[in-house]
C-alpha cells in the first residue's frame, strides 16, 4: 500500500475518515472524493503535506470520475445512503454511482476496485434500500468482475448513527420503541475494523472477485442493543413493542422530516436479521479478530449520561 495512489468515494463520511486514516498510515497518496471539501477539510491533518487531497465531483458525470482516478492503483467505494430524497434516491446512490465508478476504473487500467455495500443486499427483499445495494453489487461486478466486496453489518464507532440516535432519543423521551418486538438480530462491527478489513483485503490477492460479510463477535436483538444503550448512559426509559405494521405507519409520518428518525423502509428492512450469513467469508478469512461493542461505545456514549448530556446529535436529526 505504501506510495500507491489511492481514490477513496465518500473519504469525508463516517466510514470513509477511519479508511482515509488507515490508509494514510499505511503511507498511501490519497485522493479523498467527498461532497463538501470545506467540510473535508480535516482529512488533511490524517497525513503528511500533500499525501491527501480532496476532490468535489458530480458522481453523475464519466468524465469527472475519470479525473478523480488520475493515477491510481486503487479505487474504494464507500458512497451510500439510509434515506432517500429528492436530491438522492436509492438508485442513483447505490447503482449508479457505483457501476460509473466500476467501468471507468475498468476502462482506465485500475488494478483493484473494492465497493463497500451491506448486509441484507438482496433482490427480492421488501426493502428498496436492500434490493439498490445488491444491484449495487451487481453493477459493479458486471463493470469489474475482479471487484472486492465487503457487506458490513451495522457499524459502529464515535460517530455513528445507531449507537448515538438511540442514546440521544433516551435523553428526550420517556418511552423507546421496539418496533417489530425489538426481535431484529445484528452483528454490530467497529469501524476501524472495518477499516482494517477493507485494506487487508486489497493486499490479499486471494480476496479479488470475492465477497465478505463482515460482523463482529457477537449477536444482539434490537431489544439488548438498547438495553445496552441504556445501562451505558445511565437512562431510565421504558421499551414499548411497537409491531410492524404500526411502525410502519408511524414511519409514514416521521419520513416527511428533512433528515427523518425512521422510514417505512427502514421497518422493511427490521424484518429481516443484520447478521453473517452461514458459509460466507468473514473477518477470519482476513486475518482480523473483530472488537466487541462493550470495549468501545463507553467511550463515546458517556456524553449522554446526565452528568454530561449533550443535545448536539439528537437536534442534527431535525435539521
Amino acid at each position: 500500500m505504501h506510495g500507491k495512489i489511492v481514490t477513496v468515494f465518500g473519504a469525508s463520511g463516517f466510514i470513509g475518515r477511519s479508511v482515509v486514516y488507515k490508509l494514510a498510515k499505511c503511507g498511501a497518496r490519497i485522493n479523498s472524493v467527498c461532497r463538501n471539501i470545506e467540510k473535508a477539510k480535516f482529512l488533511k491533518t490524517m497525513g503528511v503535506v500533500g499525501q491527501i487531497t480532496l476532490t468535489s465531483l458530480d458522481v453523475t458525470s464519466s468524465k469527472a470520475i475519470a479525473q478523480a482516478m488520475k493515477g491510481a492503483s486503487i479505487v474504494i467505494n464507500l458512497i451510500g445512503i439510509l434515506n432517500q430524497s429528492r436530491c438522492n434516491n436509492f438508485n442513483a446512490v447505490h447503482c449508479t454511482a457505483p457501476k460509473k465508478i466500476a467501468k471507468t476504473a475498468k476502462l482506465l487500467g485500475v488494478k483493484a476496485v473494492l465497493h463497500v455495500s451491506a448486509i441484507g443486499a438482496d433482490p427480492q427483499s421488501s426493502s428498496e434500500y436492500a434490493r439498490s445495494k445488491f444491484a449495487g453489487e451487481e453493477c459493479v461486478r458486471s463493470a469489474f468482475p475482479e471487484a472486492i466486496i465487503l457487506r458490513p453489518s451495522i457499524v459502529f464507532g464515535n460517530d455513528d448513527s445507531f449507537f448515538n440516535k438511540f442514546a440521544s432519543m433516551a435523553q428526550f423521551l420517556p418511552v423507546l420503541p421496539l418496533i417489530g418486538g425489538g426481535k431484529s438480530m445484528f452483528q454490530p462491527v467497529y469501524v476501524i475494523d472495518l477499516a482494517e478489513a477493507i485494506i487487508a483485503a486489497l493486499n490479499t490477492p486471494a480476496a479479488y472477485g470475492q465477497t465478505y460479510e463482515l460482523g463482529g463477535p457477537a449477536i444482539y436483538s434490537l431489544r439488548d442493543l438498547i438495553e445496552i444503550i441504556l445501562k451505558e448512559t445511565n437512562r431510565k426509559v421504558s421499551l414499548i413493542k411497537l409491531p410492524f405494521w404500526l411502525s410502519s405507519l408511524k414511519a409514514s409520518l416521521l419520513e416527511l422530516a428533512p433528515n427523518p428518525i425512521l422510514t417505512r423502509d427502514q421497518v422493511e428492512l427490521l424484518k429481516m436479521d443484520n447478521v453473517v450469513s452461514c458459509g460466507a467469508k468473514t473477518f477470519n478469512d482476513l486475518f482480523i479478530n473483530p472488537t466487541p461493542i462493550e470495549i468501545i461505545i463507553p467511550s463515546y456514549l458517556n456524553k449522554y449520561r446526565p452528568s454530561g448530556s449533550s443535545m448536539a446529535f439528537f437536534i442534527d436529526q431535525f435539521k
